[in-house]
């Protein structure tokens, strides 16, 4: 689905649990500012190298999702006003990883 937002990287969307993730391995967030949900910000899975695997931007709801491997993952956060983050998360089939990121 395209974000129209520049950069083609598509727009996240609604939140799983873990009862919903069954066979996937699912990483997942909500960007806020201001405990509002922040549009428009980006996030980017990082193998444990730094080395790019892929990238969403956050949608109405502030919202991203990825599908990964199993294992040892990083999740970095970019949003407007130099805001940027980083975390280390672990991807296990059947378990969703929930990030909170308040930029």
């Amino acid at each position: 689905m395209s974000a129209g937002n520049g950069c083609g990287a598509p727009e996240g969307g609604v939140t799983l649990t873990d009862g919903q993730a069954e066979d996937q391995a699912v990483i997942q967030g909500t960007v806020t500012r201001d405990a509002q949900p922040l549009r428009g910000a980006y996030a980017r899975l990082l193998n444990t190298d730094g080395e790019f695997a892929g990238e969403v931007a956050t949608g109405d709801e502030g919202t991203f999702r990825f599908f990964a491997a199993d294992g040892d993952w990083r999740i970095r956060v970019l949003a407007s006003q130099g805001f940027s983050a980083e975390y280390e998360v672990t991807a296990q089939t059947g378990k969703v990883v929930d990030l909170q990121v308040h930029a």
